[in-house]
């Protein structure tokens, strides 16, 4: 099997990129949709339009509803005929690039990504994950190719809530740990192949730079600051760990995240919370060593985090919940696979207690 690296064709970061974006789109076509989130519709699309200015392209505004779901990409498709549009550009949070995305895909059209927040990897995909009208993982639409730009304006993410940034820190945090089962067990990764010694390489870099910066990246963002820690652990949550995921593949941490959404108690917890308690699980099932464990759970609690159920969750959740949360990480549909070793509903229900003792363990200790 070939080795393969995916990648967008750019990764453009740095202060008041949005300002820009005609010089760094306006090449792939004449006419564009932009799939926005409510923010980016409301605070963002006078920039673009300001951008443009004189150019001559036709430029289209779409918010879109919140969800990615299936009749939602079917809605924008229609739009995007219409008015026979040849670029789809997504700007928001994951989920309006990933509708984008999924618009693209039917399309045949060429995308763009400009993510407002920095709370997934969602940008440099080549993967659109869809719910259901209830908010519950639904399936991944596989693109054939990466976005053309991935346009991050340092600024906007800057001014986002900080929840999202410490979020996105969650997302990255699964990166090297679900690509080095992945290398373990020889797993074929999202772009077809075999990882590289490239992609681990960037996928160990996300770590790094998330257990040296994050905490100060939280502190600057909590004051406004996009300081030199915040600029990293942009492109970590960004760039490093979307190139990381695709390039070397999921394991238990999105495994348990998927398995989460099916449980109501959890919705209101986003995408890289969830998986940041996935990775604690995914770490108490490899049986990995107490201090690279211990290294976790201190950056969780440090960061802001959830390290237990209780964080989860807005209820205690019944045992019988959690092992049907058990059961669903392990169906064939994610991604347990990417494990080095097989994984079975009860090895994982044990896993999901013996995470969420250790995390109440270390919370208590860091409160003493």
């Amino acid at each position: 099997m070939s080795k393969v690296l995916a990648s967008p064709s750019k990764y453009i970061q740095g202060h008041n990129e949005l300002s820009r974006i005609k010089e760094r789109i306006s090449y792939l076509g004449g006419s564009f949709l932009f799939v926005m989130g409510g923010f980016a519709y409301k605070n963002l699309k006078p920039v673009i339009e300001e951008s443009f200015k004189g150019y001559g392209s036709i430029l289209l505004f779409e918010k879109f509803c919140g969800e990615c779901t299936k009749n939602e990409i079917d809605r924008i498709r229609a739009i995007y005929r219409t008015h026979r549009c040849t670029v789809v550009v997504g700007v928001g949070g994951g989920k309006a690039l990933d509708t984008a995305k999924g618009v693209a895909y039917y399309e045949c059209a060429p995308v763009v990504s400009v993510p407002t927040i920095a709370s997934t990897d969602a940008p440099t995909s080549a993967i659109a994950v869809t719910y259901t009208e209830d908010h519950v993982f639904d399936g991944n639409i596989l693109l054939p190719g990466n976005p053309e730009v991935v346009l991050v304006d340092t600024d906007v993410i800057t001014r986002a809530p900080v929840r999202f940034l410490v979020a996105g820190m969650g997302d990255a945090l699964s990166t090297f740990f679900e690509a080095r089962a992945n290398v373990a067990s020889d797993h074929d990764n999202f772009a077809g192949g075999k990882s590289t010694n490239t992609s681990l390489a960037l996928a160990k870099l996300c770590y790094e730079i998330l257990i040296r910066d994050g905490l100060k990246a939280r502190q600057s963002a909590e004051k406004g600051i996009c300081s030199r820690e915040v600029e990293n652990i942009i492109e970590a949550n960004i760039y490093l760990s979307g190139v990381g995921f695709e390039s070397n593949g999921l394991a238990c941490a999105h495994s348990i995240y998927n398995a989460f959404t099916t449980l109501p108690p959890c919705h209101h917890m986003y995408h890289g919370e969830l998986v940041a308690f996935g990775t604690i699980v995914q770490l108490v099932l490899e049986k990995r060593i107490e201090p690279e464990i211990a290294e976790l759970l201190q950056f969780c609690i440090n960061v802001g985090l959830p390290v237990s159920f209780a964080e989860i969750s807005t209820r205690d959740l019944t045992r019988d919940e959690l092992m049907n949360v058990a059961v669903a990480a392990c169906s064939p549909a994610n991604f347990m696979a990417g494990e080095p070793f097989g994984v079975t509903p009860e090895m994982t229900f044990e896993a999901l207690t013996a995470a969420d003792a250790l995390g109440r363990k270390y919370r208590l200790q860091d409160r003493a």
